[in-house]
């Protein structure tokens, strides 16, 4: 069977036979174009998955600053655990944080969807600039506060 026609039978011993060929350094027989394909597409899902994260926290952040009196445990805690997700994944991929600028302005048009979703506010109650600096995203210690 090829190598090309395992991938697309059986995804996980077409990784196994990868892996082992690489090992060997048999790399005449390695499928140079699955592979390529497939680690582009784990460092898409990386940046997909540090969006995401971004998307939630600055959600909750602007739920917390444009809807104090709906404040609750339940938006303190979401802020914390994506807080904690996201230093993780940082940690786990530094040369994202290269780029972070670039992927908070991506999640900023996502959490105003989602928190003009979730507080039934509308999407232009929420500042085109986004309110927050980058270095209090990740800090444990900082929700905004509403400015009158």
């Amino acid at each position: 069977m090829t190598a090309s026609l395992l991938h697309d039978l059986d995804f996980y011993a077409w990784t196994q036979q990868q892996a082992n060929l690489l090992k060997s350094g048999n790399l005449a027989d390695v499928d140079f174009k699955h592979l390529i394909k497939k680690i582009e597409s784990m460092a898409s899902s990386e940046r997909r998955e540090l969006i995401n994260r971004l998307a939630v926290l600055l959600a909750q952040l602007l739920k917390w600053h444009y809807q104090p009196s709906f404040l609750g445990r339940s938006w303190q805690l979401t802020i914390k655990e994506q807080r904690r997700q996201l230093q993780r994944l940082l940690k786990d991929n530094p040369s994202l944080d290269a780029r972070l600028d670039e992927f908070i302005a991506d999640a900023c048009i996502d959490a105003v969807l989602l928190a003009a979703k979730e507080t039934g506010m509308k999407e232009s109650a929420f500042p085109e600039q986004f309110p927050y600096i980058k270095e209090n995203l990740l800090n444990s210690e900082f929700y905004p506060r509403l400015e009158h």
